[in-house]
């Protein structure tokens, strides 16, 4: 597979990562928005379940994310390549066990509604609920780190352009920084996203596009061409 379209490949599985991400939460957060989160779960669980196999969907496209990349840099950047597939694997396996947490609401909301109506219940809606949360930051700090380390490579191979490749360390530096404040008690993580989330959309449509260039003649090749052509 070429350069060219492991990177199209690569731009379409950040859009999609994103896409279906998004509109996953925004199903679960439909389904477990209001006063009574155990009754309004029961009444919406389809749309619950939905939410969170989006939400997983977005797991398949990150796995073949870091498969890509690390069969793109395995032989440019081992260190690099190896980091991030580990990397990447870390935050499927985290947002997952989120996931987890978000579809124990179902089984909590039908014993809730079949009569155990004792506080317990509810206080085990809301562990859950603050499961998947922790979960989710978690697994953020994994994105940002692993992020960190390919833009870091892209930049260094060459991959995008250079302010492109800047723009990502910088805004996934700020969105690691925002996390670990969230993950502290201070809500600024979904506004330390946005220059990553920026960059992340921003990559996958110049990806989509043009791909990742071919590997650049070592320069010492290069250096070498002159000398045989004067030879001959």
């Amino acid at each position: 597979m070429s350069a060219r379209t492991i990177g199209r490949i690569v731009g379409a599985c950040y859009l999609l990562a994103f896409v279906v991400y998004l509109a996953g939460g925004a199903l679960v957060d439909a389904a477990s928005d209001g006063a009574d989160l155990l009754s309004g779960v029961l009444a919406a669980k389809t749309t619950l379940s939905a939410g969170a196999l989006l939400m997983l969907a977005n797991s398949v496209f990150d796995i073949a994310n870091g498969l890509l990349i690390f069969n793109l840099l395995r032989t440019r950047r081992p260190f690099a390549a190896t980091a991030y597939l580990t990397i990447r694997t870390i935050e499927v396996v985290v947002l997952a066990v989120g996931v987890l947490f978000l579809l124990l609401l179902i089984p909590l909301a039908q014993e809730y509604a079949a009569g155990g109506r004792a506080s317990v219940f509810p206080a085990l809606a809301r562990v859950a609920e603050q499961g998947n949360y922790y979960a989710f930051h978690l697994g953020m700090l994994a994105v940002c780190a692993a992020m960190v380390v390919f833009c870091r490579a892209m930049l260094r191979e060459r991959l995008v352009p250079a302010f492109l490749a800047v723009w990502g360390l910088v805004g996934y530096a700020l969105f690691m920084a925002g996390t670990i404040a969230e993950l502290l008690g201070y809500k600024i993580a979904l506004t330390t996203s946005i220059p990553g989330g920026l960059f992340e959309v921003a990559l996958g449509i110049l990806l989509i596009v043009k791909g990742f260039p071919a590997k650049p003649e070592p320069d010492h090749a290069k250096a070498t061409q002159p000398a045989l052509a004067d030879a001959s």
